[in-house]
């Protein structure tokens, strides 16, 4: 059969969509998107791979994918609604190439705070990494909190509801922003270091705070070479506090600046007698175990 100039024409495009261009010494392997060994600009997205193996993807790459569009109204990082561009992060590691068990998305951020994006919160809520707002490049994005650019990345979602809550916490949105590295772990490695200890392990309580604490805590406070680092107290730090002074732990978790005007954690107003309970009872399995 005689192909035609069209047909052959949308083949070569189809290719060039799908495979990673030959020509670049510096492209690691053929993947569904062009990923390199060394940064090409100060735009490009860094994902590690796996420890101790790391790419960069260039933002005009980033463009050619899959693209969401809508309108955010509920984002807490935005002062009024804005119009967004951008990739699910559930579509990334399928088309970096990560191993199927490695489905779980971390965003790691410039001052070492990190959001988790396993695989129930990739299912439920949909987050994206937003490309453009309000149809525009992260240069040009509105400043965060703390006066500085959002960018280079940030994440977001085209509208939030909470799927669990857990006495007073409710399920959070986690739209980080100052993204500058996405690691695509097998989330089982992720936890296993924060899993509850002990021979209480596994009391309902302990469970509950166990919830809590893998998504609110872990953003910031590390253990075991996992979570965020923006915290100078580790895991271990916040386990002795909470069987050490109970009553000190609750307050500084309600209210932070309150005991330390200079403390960078985010208080929990909200969160009641019980919560604050089922949180110290998971920690404590931790104070009694750990050297």
């Amino acid at each position: 059969m005689k192909w035609n100039r069209a047909l052959l024409g949308a083949v070569a495009a189809m290719a060039t969509l799908f495979a990673a261009p030959c020509g670049s010494e510096d492209v690691v392997q053929p993947r569904h998107i062009a990923v390199h060994s060394k940064r090409r600009g100060a735009s490009d997205l860094e994902v590690s791979l796996a420890p101790g193996k790391t790419v960069f993807v260039t933002y005009a790459d980033l463009l050619t994918l899959p693209q969401e569009h809508f309108r955010v109204a509920d984002d807490t990082n935005f002062t009024r609604p804005v119009e967004i561009d951008g990739v699910a992060l559930a579509r990334l590691p399928k088309l970096l190439g990560a191993p199927a068990n490695q489905a779980m998305v971390i965003a790691a951020c410039d001052d070492n705070y990190e959001a988790h994006y396993p695989a129930e919160y990739l299912h439920d809520h949909h987050p994206v990494l937003v490309l453009k707002v309000n149809g525009r490049d992260p240069a040009h994005w509105p400043l965060g909190s703390d006066g500085v650019p959002m960018g280079p990345y940030m994440v977001t979602h085209e509208h939030f509801q909470p799927s669990f809550h857990v006495f007073a916490h409710a399920d959070e949105p986690q739209v980080p922003w100052g993204v500058v590295r996405l690691d695509l772990r097998d989330q089982t490695q992720v936890y296993a270091p924060i899993l509850p200890r002990g021979p209480h392990a596994n009391d309902p309580l302990v469970q509950q705070g166990y919830t809590i604490a893998r998504q609110n805590c872990f953003r910031c406070h590390g253990l075991d070479g996992e979570g965020g680092t923006k915290s100078n107290r580790t895991w271990d730090v916040v386990a002795r506090r909470a069987k050490a002074d109970p009553q000190y732990f609750d307050e500084y978790v309600v209210s932070p600046k309150r005991l330390n005007p200079a403390a960078q954690m985010a208080g929990s107003p909200g969160y009641n007698p019980p919560t604050l309970n089922a949180l110290r009872a998971y920690f404590m399995t931790f104070a009694e175990v750990r050297r």
